[in-house]
């Protein structure tokens, strides 16, 4: 492999420190050219910062610095590495980016440090995985997963399952190959009983998917009512800013307006709508048509209706139409809470038009907040924590948190079962090997171990360079 360098900290901007990272089979010898201290860089004690010049391609002082080299393998590519920290200037990293390049160093592609971390088996796919889930995460709880799947949690909750299948296979071809040894002939209920085992740690692990791309990526939550019902303010006191405009003029909103908030642990990718009516307003009836998308899209629905609205026969057309939301929200089988606003005009009081029933999708009936004081705020925080609970902390680590280990753990989980049915089904073990090691390439898969090209390559180029 050829030696690669990138800005790993600072270059956008002017900061405190900016990071440059170098790994190669060149890196000590290309290091030395571009930083001077009192002993040769590659004598320099390993893993120890030391002070001395940062010099430009002409040799000239650039800027006075830290260095520190990780002779390999032991470092985090697995290959010899080291940084160079200098003042975080753009001007200076770039400069001595440039002398790194002229002394040899090729800019480094997005990711590769990563990328040659796994290859030399320094990581396996999912640590991989974690570290750029580590980089985006947006609340501490996604960040402990990250950092505990970083630390193998999810290779070692697969390593058993891998074992017991690779322990019946080994065994099967074992017998086969070698007849004349004295090895015990593979039983069907040893086979049933290593794919029933490795069936039910999958149905387990799949089942912490939701966890895992809630933990990841938040919930996507549409905020839907009638014109005026205080949506708008409902996003403002979560997001704890005026991210939308409110007015007392009915269909002030007339496109989607999105924010990202932790609520109750959880982190909502809120979408402010238009309010649902039928109007002549051509603008107005786009933002409509959008509310309606934004519904169908969304995780989680918060159905806003205006606390202060009286129940008479004047207001008839008014509650005939948030009983139609109400049915129309509660129909899409999606988790969704009933939020009454301006409690602090009106006081909360029951629901006027019908008790909502508790059920999964429901668990808190109806709530009633203000958005001015922040009164029932707290309360819709809980509720939504019971929609999306936490699950586990031991968990942590052991999420399935990305689309692509999901897809490899439910094939593995698929030829498992086929395997198993068909061993049910009077088919000797040898006839159900080609399901059991169709179940342990796929779960390679997800480690890396037998991943193909194509998708290591896919993984690596969502990182940022440098990383």
């Amino acid at each position: 492999m050829d030696t690669i360098a990138a800005i790993a900290a600072g270059g956008g901007a002017p900061s405190a420190i900016g990071i440059i990272r170098i790994s190669g089979p060149e890196c000590f010898g290309l290091c030395g050219r571009v930083f001077r201290s009192a002993r040769p860089f590659g004598e320099l004690e390993p893993r120890r910062m030391v002070l001395g010049d940062i010099l430009d391609r002409e040799g000239r002082v650039l800027d006075r610095g830290l260095a520190v080299r990780f002779p390999g393998p032991h470092s985090y590519t697995g290959e010899d590495s080291a940084e160079i920290h200098c003042h975080g200037s753009p001007v200076v990293l770039r400069e001595a980016l440039a002398a790194l390049l002229a002394a040899g160093a090729r800019q480094a592609g997005p990711g590769e440090f990563t990328k040659r971390a796994f290859l030399n088996g320094r990581l396996d796919l999912t640590q991989a995985e974690a570290v750029i889930d580590l980089i985006d995460a947006e609340t501490a709880a996604a960040a402990r997963n990250a950092a505990a799947q970083l630390d193998g949690g999810l290779r070692r909750r697969l390593e058993p399952i891998q074992e017991a299948l690779l322990d019946v296979t080994s065994r099967f071809y074992a017998v086969v190959d070698y007849p004349d040894e004295d090895i015990r002939d593979v039983r069907p209920e040893e086979v049933r009983g290593a794919m029933i085992r490795a069936e039910n740690a999958l149905t387990c692990l799949l089942a912490s998917c939701r966890r895992g791309q809630v933990l990841k990526r938040g919930v996507r939550t549409a905020i839907v009512g009638l014109p005026n019902a205080g949506k708008s303010s409902l996003l403002n006191a979560l997001a704890g800013y005026d991210r939308a405009i409110v007015a007392d003029v009915p269909g002030t909103t007339r496109d989607t307006v999105e924010e990202s908030v932790l609520c109750g642990g959880v982190l909502l990718r809120l979408v402010d709508t238009a309010g649902l009516r039928e109007t002549e307003d051509e603008v107005e009836r786009l933002g409509v048509e959008r509310s309606r998308k934004a519904m169908e899209a969304a995780e989680l629905i918060l159905l806003v209706q205006d606390g202060t609205a009286e129940v008479c026969p004047e207001n008839k057309a008014h509650w005939e139409a948030e009983a139609a939301l109400l049915n129309q929200v509660a129909r899409t089988g999606k988790p969704w809470l009933c939020v009454k606003s301006k409690c602090d005009l009106t006081g909360p009081y029951a629901f006027s038009i019908g008790l909502i029933q508790k059920d999964a999708n429901n668990p808190a009936a109806c709530l009633c907040v203000s958005s001015v004081t922040g009164e029932g705020l707290g309360k819709l925080a809980e509720a939504i924590a019971a929609l999306f609970p936490a699950g586990d902390p031991g968990e942590a680590g052991s999420l399935l948190t990305d689309q692509r280990q999901e897809d490899a753990a439910r094939r593995a989980l698929e030829a498992l079962r086929r395997g198993r049915e068909a061993l049910e089904n009077g088919m000797t073990p040898d006839a159900v090997l080609t399901d059991a090691e169709e179940a342990l390439d796929t779960l390679g898969e997800l480690t890396g171990r037998t991943a193909r090209e194509e998708i290591v390559d896919r993984i690596f180029s969502r990182f940022c360079v440098g990383k």
